[in-house]
This record gives C-alpha cells, structure tokens and sequence, in this order.
C-alpha cells in the first residue's frame, strides 16, 4: 500500500509540473509595453507620442494590431491602433513588436492620461487560442496618484485631484487612514480652550511629498492664524480651515471644521501642610509626609515631592528619609490637562535640628612645648690698645686678649 501511495503522489506531482508548464505557455507574454513620453504640455509644438508593445508566445500570434487607449478618471478616452511591424507578416514569428502614434489634442484636459491596450491571442494551438487580456502601462514614477500613465499639463499645471491631505485624528476619523498610522493612534484630542494653540501637524498627515499643510480661519474674533498654527482668544465658535496650496502637480484641497471654544484654563492650585521644626533623636531616620493634592485631582491622585537638597533629605514617594541636620528643601509640581494648566512651583522647607541628638565628646589634641632657640650675647675682648667684639652663644676672646669686665 505504501508503495502505491508514492507512485500516485509521483504521478500526481509530475502531472502537476506538466500541467503548470502548459499553463505558463498558454498565455502570451508582454515582453515590454513603452511610450516615448511620460509627460507632455499642451503648449508644446509637438504633442505626438510613440508607443511600443513586444508580446511573445512559442506559436506565435495572430493579431495584426491591437487598439491602444488613453484615459483619464473622468472617462475622458482617445484611441489609437497599435500595428504589428514584421513586413511581410509573419505568423509563426515567437516575439512580435506593435507600434502606433497617438498626437494628444490641445484641448485636452490636463491630468493623468493611462494607457492600456486591450491585448492579442496566440496563433490556433490544437483549437484553442489564449489573450493577453487587457495590459496596462507600467509604473514609472513616484508622484502619488500618478505612478503609471502620461502626465497632460497646462502650462506647468498638471491640476492632479488627488486627497493630499489624511485627517483629522480627533473625532470620528481614526489612525488607520493615515500613511503613518502609529503616529497617530492615541493623539490627545485638542484643547479648546481660550490661550490654548493648535497646530494642525499634530492631528493631519501631508499624503504626498513637497506639499505644506496651512491653516486659516473665518472667525478672526475667535480664533487667529499665523498661517502655520491657530490661536484661540475667545469663547465662541471657531470655523478655520486645513489646507494645502495649489502645486504644479495637485490642485488645492483643504478641510473646513468647526470647534467651539470656552473659558482659559487655570493655573491648578496645590495645598501643602506646614511642617514644623524636626528634632529626630538620631540620623539616618524616616518620617512620613502628609499627602499634597491639586485643585483639579482626585484624592488619589497625589502630587509627588521631589527634594533639591539630596545631602540632607531623599523623597521616596511620602516617605522622607533625613541624613544629616538642615534645611530639608522639597517641591511639587503639577503638569496640565484638559481642563488645567499645570501648577506653580511649590517650595517645601523642613528644618532638621539637632538638638536632640547625642553630644560629641571632644577628643584632646597632646600639645608639643617648643624647644626655645639659643640665646646669643656679645663680649668685648681688649689687648694693648686694640679691641674685638665677638658674638656667639658662648663667646670666648682669642688668644692674649681679655675680656673687658
């Protein structure tokens, strides 16, 4: 059993192989498929344009043309046919070269022109005949919305209709529909509160390259605009604009919305219980502080001391570990959120005193006498009529003098 079962998966994977093989040669190959132009102007002098399609097949083809279309996304088409060059024909020719000229009319309206054609069959093969079907142009450039086809401008102007602007990401619109989603995910929504500023970057993606993103409004008592972001000066309702400018190569697009605008925000407000005076009995040693709460927090939510004298004193959350006697100096601070500013910075000074603790016994410092240096003196020494001073710790006269008494 074992052996039948290998010579059928043998048969069956080699049946499968033949098969692919038949499959791959059934349908005629485009070889290359080119235009002699990938973008013209209506104001050149000349607006004709070459196309060239190879197409091969082991027996050959039995088209003599195919009919090659130009067409752009408001279905405005023109056509041309595409003929085969061989002269004389020949049928059983395996790669076979089409060629047609189309001259694009001035009155054309400009964008993205694609081209296609709508393919050839291979010559009778045992009764059957296999097509190409339709074959469309081949990308060619990176210009988003206009990667494959011909460009048709204006006088520089392509006037591409294409969405260049992804957003926003506030409100119903989410990050799945921006190119760089994960950016966008998760976005704080905007404050609108008077003070406040919107920048139209954090929450709408550019879609295309050597584009800027704008912002204007229509209610300059409301809300103001640099060009670049938007300030809100008063309560009322904001309508502003996102937009991208007019290009060579895409029209204007732009997004209008509305927010209403309330009251500023606050400064949150901290209460921060005074500390008296410390007189711990020894050091190191711990004590715990009493929570610190903001005006716009929940009792939970407790604003954390930070010390800048860490010789003197560490903050552990609440808990304060003191090291030597000082001045303990904390501070807390709260950030913003929707409905606050964050808070002043709050200073908190805690003396640490040592009265308290044990008193050092002095450790005595022998005391060295000094040797006292020699005292010098000075004699007269006389002999005849001459006399010498010598000087010394022990003067003494030289030989056959005396000392004057």
């Amino acid at each position: 059993m074992k052996i039948r079962t290998v010579i059928a998966t043998i048969v069956l994977f080699g049946s499968l192989l033949t098969s692919q093989s038949v499959v791959a040669l059934e349908k005629p190959i485009v070889e290359s498929f080119t235009s002699s132009k990938l973008e013209v102007d209506i104001t050149d002098p000349d607006l004709t344009i070459d196309f060239e399609a190879v197409i091969s097949h082991p027996k050959g083809l039995e088209n003599l043309s195919t009919l090659l279309f130009l067409t752009n996304s408001l279905s405005t088409t023109i056509s041309v046919p595409l003929l085969r060059i061989d002269s004389p024909i020949d049928y059983s020719k395996t790669k076979v070269t089409y060629r047609g000229k189309l001259t694009i009319p001035r009155s054309l309206t400009p964008g993205v022109y694609f081209y296609y054609i709508d393919g050839v069959r291979n010559n009778n093969d045992n009764g059957t005949r296999f097509p190409t079907g339709i074959v469309n142009g081949p990308s060619v450039r990176e210009l988003k919305g206009a990667e494959a086809g011909i460009l048709v401008r204006s006088n520089g102007y392509l006037n591409l209709d294409y969405e260049t602007i992804n957003g926003p990401a506030f409100g119903s619109q989410s990050g799945i529909s921006y190119l760089n989603a994960s950016r966008f995910i998760g976005v704080p929504a905007p404050i609108w509160k008077v003070g406040e500023i919107f920048d139209p970057l954090n929450y709408f993606e550019v879609a295309v390259n050597n584009v800027e993103l704008f912002i204007s409004t229509f209610t300059p008592q409301i809300c103001t605009s640099n060009g670049k972001t938007m300030k809100l000066i008063a309560e009322g309702e904001c309508h502003y604009k996102v937009y991208t400018n007019k290009t060579y190569d895409y029209v204007e697009k732009s997004k209008v919305l509305f927010a209403t605008i309330t009251g500023a925000r606050s400064p949150q407000i901290l209460k921060i219980e005074t500390v008296a005076p410390l007189k711990p009995g020894s050091m190191p040693t711990s004590i715990v502080l009493s929570p610190v709460y903001s005006s716009s927090t929940g009792a939970v939510d407790y604003v954390i001391p930070k010390s800048i004298t860490p010789s003197i004193c560490e903050a552990g959350g609440y808990v304060l570990k003191i090291a030597k006697p000082g001045t303990c100096t904390l501070t807390y601070q709260t950030e913003g959120n929707s409905q606050f500013l964050p808070s002043n910075k709050y200073t908190q000074n805690i003396e640490i005193l040592s009265d308290n603790l044990p008193s050092l016994t002095p450790i005595p410092v022998p005391v060295v006498s000094a040797t006292p240096s020699p005292i010098k003196k000075t004699i007269i020494c006389l002999k005849a009529n001459k006399s010498k001073k010598i000087s010394g710790v022990n003067p003494k006269c030289p030989r056959g003098f005396k000392i004057k008494r």
